[in-house]
């Protein structure tokens, strides 16, 4: 099966009517594209898989992802992709054995965590450094749904330093922001 970005994002939009899901999404997708150029992987399936990872979650919350696993069987994603999908949670106990899974389970909650401290920010992605982003980690108060301990772990699987993963993350998005508010999108209205 040839990956295409753009089927992808049609899947998606398929399965998830939930605007600030498509936007975590496109935050998620952004985060492996830039993982994917730094690795010289191939983009367009880390950016589906990046679209794809919580295709399920808004209809089938505590099934999640195993029914978004099963959506994508059924459109023939590889297993590698779709075992990158299953395990990108703890909870289903699921190897992260490919570069592509570990870095699903790194970016997801960090990519919603800098997006969070964005959107607190006056000048938005502007001048948005490191420090600023670990920071706000230490504040349990701030975004408190996201798993920290996660967005740790993650960085040790990738066998990346915390501060370089962070940045990456943010360089990722700040593109990806650029990208998408030329086509009318953006990760943060």
């Amino acid at each position: 099966m040839e990956i295409k970005r753009e089927e992808a994002f049609k899947l998606l939009k398929e399965h998830v009517d939930s605007h600030s899901l498509i936007k975590h999404c496109l935050a998620v997708e952004a985060s492996m594209i830039g993982y994917a150029k730094k690795f010289g992987e191939d983009v367009e399936t880390w950016a589906a898989c990046g679209l794809l990872h919580d295709i399920d979650f808004e209809k089938h919350p505590e099934e999640h992802p195993l029914v978004g696993v099963e959506i994508l069987r059924e459109k023939g994603y590889p297993e590698d992709f779709v075992m990158a999908v299953k395990g990108h949670g703890d909870h289903t106990n699921t190897p992260r054995e490919t570069m592509m899974a570990k870095t699903l389970y790194a970016v997801d909650e960090l990519s919603g965590f800098v997006i969070a401290c964005v959107l607190v920010r006056p000048n938005r992605f502007e001048g948005l450094k490191v420090k600023s982003v670990k920071k706000k980690l230490k504040d349990k108060a701030f975004a408190k749904a996201v798993n920290r301990d996660q967005i740790k772990k993650g960085a040790e699987e990738m066998g990346v330093d915390l501060t370089e993963h962070i940045q990456t993350v943010i360089d990722a998005l700040v593109q990806r922001e650029v990208e998408l508010k030329e086509q009318g999108l953006s990760l943060i209205e």
